[in-house]
């Protein structure tokens, strides 16, 4: 019969970290980094600044570790936190706010380690298994057009999959305004890429 124990679930991961098993955290984050980060990079438009997001988002997970509701799924919650701050980012642009990379988080024995050992993590970048660079490229220039308004409820449906109610639970929206939204943000996409994928080829046949 299948161990359940071998390959647990996001939640009970977290269940683990929350009683001190520091391994099922980084396990959390390898887990999910390249959707996370791809996501992130989708929505700021800028791989550093994915990156230090990315960085911010787990550590606001680790903060907010008594809120989480066993009840809920635990990869909408992570990606709603590194939504609220792929936000704050863009709000800011360059005043972010710090936090303590270094602030040493409890481990299992009698050492310790701090959220920068975790986060240290190989794992090859998004693009590696995905789009081609070129393509890759293009969707990028074409969601960096777009409004970040409309950006983030594109990445929440079809990057991320999440439902209409999450979206518009994580957004704060009526659902109504969530289908209305995502209609126009899927429009002003397509609008944009046909736009960039005609700028290409003009490039390349001149």
């Amino acid at each position: 019969m299948p161990n359940p124990t071998a390959h647990p679930t996001d939640e009970a991961l977290f269940d683990q970290y929350r009683t001190g098993q520091t391994e099922a955290f980084r396990t959390l984050i390898e887990r999910h980094h390249d959707d996370l980060l791809a996501f992130l990079y989708r929505l700021v438009g800028d791989r550093q600044a994915a990156e230090d997001v990315f960085q911010e988002a787990w550590v606001q997970v680790h903060l907010s570790a008594h809120t989480f509701d066993r009840e809920r799924t635990f990869r909408p919650w992570l990606f709603t936190i590194a939504a609220n701050k792929g936000r704050d980012y863009l709000r800011k642009k360059g005043r972010r706010q710090t936090v303590d990379l270094s602030a040493p988080v409890r481990q299992d024995g009698s050492g310790t380690a701090t959220f920068v050992d975790l986060l240290e993590v190989e794992i090859p970048a998004p693009d590696a298994a995905g789009l081609s660079r070129e393509r890759d490229a293009m969707v990028q220039r074409a969601m960096d057009s777009m409004s970040p308004q409309l950006r983030e409820i594109l990445l929440l449906a079809y990057f991320q999959r999440l439902s209409y109610a999450q979206i518009a639970e994580d957004l704060q929206i009526p659902l109504g305004t969530v289908k209305s939204r995502l209609h126009a943000a899927v429009a002003s996409f397509a609008q944009r890429f046909r736009q960039v994928s005609k700028d290409d080829t003009s490039r390349e046949s001149s």
